[in-house]
């Protein structure tokens, strides 16, 4: 994959976020990130300008490398760690946690009153 496209990919990714979840406006990474910028993050908003300054000069530059991949890429999964709600991560571990309590509750009962319970079937 070369650097245009994966530069372009992952901030297709933060683009969406930034729209769908903190309601932005605009065309651009920058004019998204200003638009929402008091619902952001604080400790984002940095990352986010980086990432967009680097995706402007790879798509508009000619012959721009882009020279520490590692970092941008760092920088991406940071915030679109920070961007995603979390809330639903959580809904999840309760709603699984929940399930496998009463199910070794069951199996617990079960395995207590079996002799009581064997009569019945």
């Amino acid at each position: 994959m070369s650097d245009i496209e994966k530069v372009v990919l992952r901030t297709r990714k933060l683009e969406n976020l930034l729209r769908v979840q903190y309601h932005a406006q605009g065309r651009g990474l920058h004019q998204l990130i200003t638009s929402c910028e008091e619902r952001l993050p604080h400790d984002v908003i940095a990352k986010l300008r980086f990432i967009a300054t680097i995706r402007n000069k790879t798509v508009h530059e000619d012959n721009y490398k882009l020279d520490d991949r590692r970092a941008f890429i760092q920088a991406c999964d940071e915030c679109e760690k920070e961007l995603t709600p979390r809330s639903g991560r959580f809904i999840w571990r309760v709603a699984v946690s929940l399930m496998v309590l009463s199910t070794l509750a069951a199996l617990a009962f079960y395995y207590v009153h079996w002799d009581m319970l064997a009569e019945h079937f």
